[in-house]
């Protein structure tokens, strides 16, 4: 996908298959899951979601939720 950075992570085996698992519940790959799991630590940490994340779905599902309640 263009405008996405690859890295290289290494985790131990047990996690992996607790990621995968995951994963496999929410219906995400896993690194869907590991994107998802990074964005919701930022969005606490900081308040708010990285501008990729409002870009993709932030900013339009707001606008929406806002029309929808109004």
């Amino acid at each position: 996908m263009p405008g996405k950075k690859s890295i290289l992570l290494r985790i131990s085996p047990d996690l992996s298959e607790a990621l995968a698992r995951w994963a496999d519940d929410e219906l995400r790959s896993v690194n869907g899951q590991i994107e998802y799991i990074l964005r919701e630590a930022v969005r606490r940490r900081t308040g708010r979601a990285p501008a990729a994340a409002d870009d993709a779905i932030g900013k339009s599902g707001e606008s929406g939720a806002k029309d929808a309640r109004g």
